[in-house]
Order: C-alpha cells, then sequence, then structure tokens
C-alpha cells in the first residue's frame, strides 16, 4: 500500500506519542495484534510457511547477512527463492525466520513506522528506537506464537552512525533483545552450531577485523554445516544464498554472481583444485 494512501485513512487520528506510529494505528481502530480464538489452532489445522536459517556477521566496516533461500510448510518445501533478509531503511536490515507471511507483515510495519517518525519528527528514529519497535512487534505476536502459528525470531542489523560501526541485536520469544559482539544466527539450527561460531572467532580471528570476502567465506561454511544438520535449510547447491550487507554506505544486496563465486571457490578448496 502507498504511502499517501495510509495517511489519507488515517487523516485525523492523533497519536498519543508524537511520531508513534504504532499508537496511530491503534487510536484509528486498526490493530497489529492477533485475537486468541479461545482454543489453540494445532499444526495440524493450521500450518503456516516458515523460513529458518539467518545469520548476521560483522565485518571490518559494516555487517553481512547471510539466509538461505528455501521456505517450508511442515515436510513441504513451498518456495525455494524466499527473500528472508530485507532492509528496514538505509542503514537497518531485518533478518527473519519463522513464520514468513507474519515476518513480512512486520517488515512492510517497521518500514512505515520508521519513515512515519522521520516525516512527522524530522529527524531518524534512533536506532534504541528502532530495536526496541521490533520488540514491541514480537511482544504483540505472542498470543499468536503460542497458538503454534505466526512465530517468528528475527536479527536486526545495523550500522549505527552516532558510533560509527556496525551492530548486530537477536531477540528471543517474548522480545527481549540482546546485542552481540560478532555474529547472531535464527533458525532450528542456531543453537546447535553456535560453538563452530565460536571456535572461527577463536583460531582465525574476530569477524569484525576480517574483510567482506573473507566474512562471506566463513558465513557460506556455516550455511552448508547447517544444511546438512537440518532439513528446513536449503544450503546454496540449488540456489545461491541471500546476501546482503550495511554499512557506512547504506544497504548493499551483493549480487548472485558474487555469491556464487564464493561458493565455487569453496568446492575448489574443499577438493584440492
Amino acid at each position: 500500500m502507498e504511502d499517501s494512501l495510509i495517511y489519507a485513512r488515517l487523516r485525523g487520528a492523533l497519536p498519543a506519542s508524537p511520531g508513534d506510529f504504532y499508537a496511530l494505528l491503534a487510536e484509528a481502530g486498526h490493530s497489529l495484534t492477533s485475537k486468541a480464538s479461545g482454543e489453540s489452532q494445532s499444526a495440524e489445522t493450521l500450518a503456516d510457511t516458515r523460513g529458518t536459517t539467518v545469520l548476521a556477521l560483522k565485518y571490518k566496516g559494516g555487517v553481512l547477512n547471510l539466509g538461505d533461500r528455501r521456505a517450508t510448510s511442515e515436510h513441504m518445501v513451498m518456495y525455494d527463492r524466499a527473500e528472508k533478509i530485507l532492509p528496514l531503511d538505509d542503514h537497518t536490515v531485518l533478518a527473519v525466520s519463522g513464520s514468513y507471511a507474519r515476518a513480512m507483515e512486520v517488515v512492510r510495519y517497521l518500514r512505515h513506522a520508521f519513515q512515519y517518525y522521520r516525516r512527522t519528527q524530522l529527524q531518524e528514529m534512533s536506532l534504541e528506537g528502532k530495536v526496541s519497535e521490533v520488540s514491541r512487534m514480537i511482544a504483540a505476536n505472542l498470543t499468536s506464537a503460542m497458538q503454534g502459528i505466526g512465530g517468528f525470531l528475527p536479527i536486526l542489523s545495523a550500522w549505527d552512525t552516532a558510533r560509527e560501526e556496525g551492530r548486530i541485536f537477536f531477540y528471543d520469544a517474548l522480545g527481549a533483545r540482546f546485542e552481540s559482539a560478532e555474529f547472531g544466527a535464527q533458525g532450528t539450527w542456531a543453537q546447535r552450531i553456535r560453538g563452530i561460531f565460536d571456535y572461527v572467532v577463536k583460531t582465525k580471528g574476530p569477524f569484525h577485523e576480517m574483510s567482506l570476502e573473507q566474512v562471506l567465506r566463513e558465513g557460506l561454511v556455516l550455511l552448508d554445516i547447517a544444511a546438512d544438520l537440518d532439513a528446513l535449510t536449503g544450503g546454496y547447491s540449488k540456489v545461491p544464498p541471500l546476501a546482503l550487507s550495511v554499512s557506512a554506505e547504506g544497504v548493499n544486496q551483493l549480487s548472485e554472481e558474487t555469491v556464487q563465486g564464493a561458493v565455487e571457490k569453496i568446492g575448489a578448496e574443499n577438493h584440492g583444485d
């Protein structure tokens, strides 16, 4: 929906807090919170399409986000070109795992919320405000998540213009947020191979001291390992993963050719070519 249509429909509604898009929607009678049905919906009666396996790695000059392209519903592969890493504005990226539909709805809301704040307050929302807005969306979605549908967990990556550095935030199911010094990961495999991230840091050095090319290689290897351990993860054998970097220059999507070239280089190294 175009911005002009949204603001036209909400004309006359005054938010309780200046620049608060959530409050504006609430006062206009729109809700982003799913209502409980009284009976929990099981996966057998209602299964949503889900994405998994996203990660964020710092590099020297920013943050690289990687995600495989598979989206599944129960045991079926629904789509093999899902985009789970999406820019929210010029210096903020959200990587999502879990319910694909709900995550896309939240991404659309966040984009409008950041833009609404910028237009009404004549300044960018602070990074603290953006991080908190994501927490608010996760908390608002808790009812649906407890019913077994609509649950999602994101990673927020941003270039902090005040501190002039890349930053990574991840969340739990209740909306609590945490900041990571080097990396973040979400998906069914994330906790299983977290030690591999630490192993890379301890044996090859911190990610934030590596080049973008080095971090891309390490990230692709991690995705490949995840695909071996998790049937919901697509890996990179069929479709190259999605890769977006965020830095002082803004958000940049690495081309499929760049990612595929890194994949082929890894293959050559593994076969000793």
